[in-house]
């Protein structure tokens, strides 16, 4: 049943790798996926605990270690409970039922005899003397995961399903809990002069005007063009690195300007071209088209990137806020030219990334630092200035939607055009890290490319729409080079083709005639996602909805993440004025099994908070030689006075597969804010952010 098993188990075989029970009558739980601001690990912890019945308080759970953890690749794509979940689910049944089995043989019963309250074993609800801590032996570990086991059936779970408190928010709010926050004997403070883009070269570096200005005793290592200030006084190298930009040298930086920064530049660029979905056909109807856009934006984590490294004994331990310990473990050892088992990584807490942010290179340039200087525990972080200008961003987006309509108004013929960068640029796709970047003799880039459809896509994603047209089709121009690094963020492309589509069904509708949600429905037939629709709209009052151009909007957007994951609708009001004020929102969600529904709710309306900053807000700003949105004044984010009274409501579906929620809310928010505009103004705005000079703009055009 190999071929049935989730990827996590196929690459992780062994029992002991995920369940041990321990000597002080705890459950060791082990896990690939790491807590990145999600909650995963409580709902991973409820399903272990549900499924061998013991109390979920006894579950200590160790995420994200090569030493001791299983590879399960990166936390990414709202995969932790659909794959991890279910292979957790999986495995501590199989678990249970080798000890049953076994206890049975012993009792000379039926396994279904035997009952489990909290870890211990009864019979004829009667204690036998048996729990899992006193019975289970090596013979129960023996044989690979077979997946064989029936998990419990959904009517019997008793933590599954509840609101159970996540075990670390106590340590984050009085903060203790960041890798920030980590001190490790011998520990020496980092801070990174930065190489201006790939192929500048530092041709002087006034190291004299550097050390008068930091004011105390560091080190420097540098090896090329990678440059690093190290002491034990922080501060000192903080000093030292921020004089360092005006007392460096460069030659060959490259020279951007803002219009390299706006989603058009695309258009003109090479690109790797290709066709998804139905082929084209000669138009016999009347065609429509509309272009949206999205510019470059950054992951805006509260708190910069961090890395630890130490290297002692020919051996290189690392801790860092990576999506990914395995792939980050296998990066450090190939640049370093370590064996793999030379290398431990493991992950440590950070401010949350949903994406591909500065952690990674944070930790190589840790882990490059202590090769040079072994015995110490090299501490780098970066500066905010540094976050912001040199963490992979997501690539400015641009969407075309072409549309051929019947007699009635109504699409026969959809195309997405997508104009973008790679959305994913991890070093497992061929990514560089800026210290490889930096290091003598770089390895050249490879060429761009993009997650394929089957998993879910990158540009692509979100781009077939799921109402009932006839043909549908996505022409996707993968751009071969970008102005600035991009990689993953959030939800990659659903956002801004979410954005395109269910704003152009709003115009689509508003051209025939139609009620919007009117207009929706009577082209959608899947049943979740007419059920999320007409729950919204009944919730948001959608009938008695007020005229267009009042300065008050109300708009409404749904999508199904990935076209594979979970659904959500949501409605959104708003007042347009000097600048636009969300007053409410509404939302709807179906996630299948929901695990833990207070942390689903959390994962839902921080989805619409930051899509909605996202929408009217953020923009990477770009000149001269790099990004020049460096702090939180030229990138601004939504703040907690701007965040509206969100309602949500998430069906209750425990009999159908999970299915993972984390970006659900992400692309129908940005649609639903900018129909909300569209209705409140009577004019369309098609490129975010929504910002007051754009708005000025549009309506100063007519």
């Amino acid at each position: 049943m190999s071929d049935t098993l989730p990827l996590s188990i196929v690459n992780n075989r062994r029992l002991e790798k995920w369940l041990r029970f321990e000597a002080d009558r705890s459950l060791h739980l082990g896990v690939g996926k790491v807590e990145i601001g999600q909650g995963v690990l409580i709902a991973l912890s409820q399903i272990a605990a549900e499924e061998l019945d013991v109390d979920v308080s006894r579950v200590n759970i160790l995420s994200g270690d090569t030493a001791d953890a299983p590879d399960e690749g990166s936390t990414s794509s709202s995969q932790s409970i659909e794959v991890s979940g279910r292979s957790v689910r999986l495995v501590s049944a199989e678990l249970r039922q080798r000890v049953l089995t076994r206890l049975a043989q012993r009792l000379n019963c039926s396994p279904s005899d035997i009952t489990v309250e909290d870890g211990a074993f009864h019979l004829d609800d009667q204690p036998t003397g048996h729990d899992y801590w006193n019975f289970v032996g090596p013979a129960d570990y023996e044989a690979d995961i077979t997946g064989a086991a029936q998990p419990k059936a959904p009517s019997s779970y008793r933590v599954v399903g509840q609101p159970v408190p996540r075990k670390d928010l106590i340590a984050k709010v009085s903060g203790a809990a960041f890798i920030h926050d980590m001190v490790r004997p011998d520990m020496l403070h980092a801070r990174m002069l930065r190489q201006p883009g790939r192929g500048a070269t530092l041709v002087g570096l006034d190291e004299a005007a550097i050390r008068r200005a930091a004011k105390g005793a560091f080190r420097v290592v540098r090896l090329g063009n990678f440059v690093a200030f190290v002491g034990a006084d922080e501060t000192v190298v903080q000093r030292a690195a921020v004089a360092a930009v005006t007392h460096a040298k460069w030659e060959g930086a490259r020279v951007l300007t803002p219009e390299h920064g706006e989603a058009a530049w695309f258009v003109d660029q090479p690109a790797d071209d290709r066709l998804v979905g139905d082929a084209p056909t000669t138009p016999t109807g009347e065609v429509v088209s509309a272009v949206y856009a999205r510019p470059f934006v950054a992951h805006a984590a509260m708190a910069p990137s961090c890395g630890l490294a130490e290297f002692r004994d020919g051996h290189m331990e690392v801790w860092s806020h990576t999506q990914g310990v395995y792939p980050l473990r296998n990066s450090i050892a190939d640049i370093l030219g370590l064996p793999q088992d030379r290398v431990i990584v493991r992950h440590a807490h950070g401010a949350g990334c949903y994406g591909h942010n500065g952690a990674d290179d944070a930790a190589l340039d840790a882990a490059v630092i202590a090769q040079q200087l072994p015995g110490h525990c090299i501490r780098v972080q970066w500066r905010r200035e540094e976050e912001f200008g040199y963490e992979p961003v997501s690539t400015a987006h641009r969407t075309r939607i072409a549309v051929e309509l019947d007699a009635a108004g109504r699409p026969v013929d959809w195309t997405t055009e997508v104009w973008a960068g790679s959305h994913v640029q991890r070093p497992i796709y061929g990514g560089l890290f800026l210290a490889q970047e930096a290091l003598p003799n770089p390895p050249p880039p490879a060429k761009p490319g993009d997650p394929p459809e089957a998993n879910g896509g990158g540009g692509t994603r979100n781009g077939t729409p799921l109402y009932d047209f006839a043909a549908k089709r996505i022409v996707h121009h993968l751009a071969l080079k970008t102005p600035v690094r991009t990689s993953s963020l959030r939800g990659l492309g659903a956002l801004p083709n979410v954005f395109a589509m269910e704003c152009f069904m709003d115009e689509l509708a508003e051209r025939a005639g139609k009620d919007p949600v009117a207009y929706r429905l009577a082209v959608l037939s899947d049943p979740r996602a007419r059920y999320l629709v007409e729950n919204v709209a009944a919730r948001c009052d959608w009938s008695n909805r007020g005229p267009v151009g009042t300065g008050r909007g109300l708009g409404l957007a749904w999508a199904r993440y990935k076209n594979k994951a979970a659904y959500a609708c949501v409605a959104v009001e708003l007042d347009v004025d000097e600048d636009i004020r969300l007053r409410r929102v509404w939302c709807c969600a179906d996630a299948g099994l929901v695990i833990n529904p207070d942390g689903a709710k959390n994962q839902l309306e921080g989805g619409i908070i930051h899509a909605a900053s996202m929408t009217l807000k953020e923009q990477v700003m770009l000149d001269g030689d790099g990004i020049t949105s460096l702090d939180w004044a030229s990138y601004p984010i939504m703040t907690f006075s701007e965040v509206p009274e969100i309602s949500t409501e998430i069906v209750h579906a425990p009999d159908l597969p999970t299915l993972g929620m984390g970006e659900c809310t992400f692309g129908p928010t940005a649609a639903a804010i900018g129909n909300a505009v569209a209705h409140a103004l009577g004019v369309r705005i098609r490129e975010m952010p929504l910002t007051r000079e754009r708005i000025a703009g549009v309506l100063a055009r007519g």
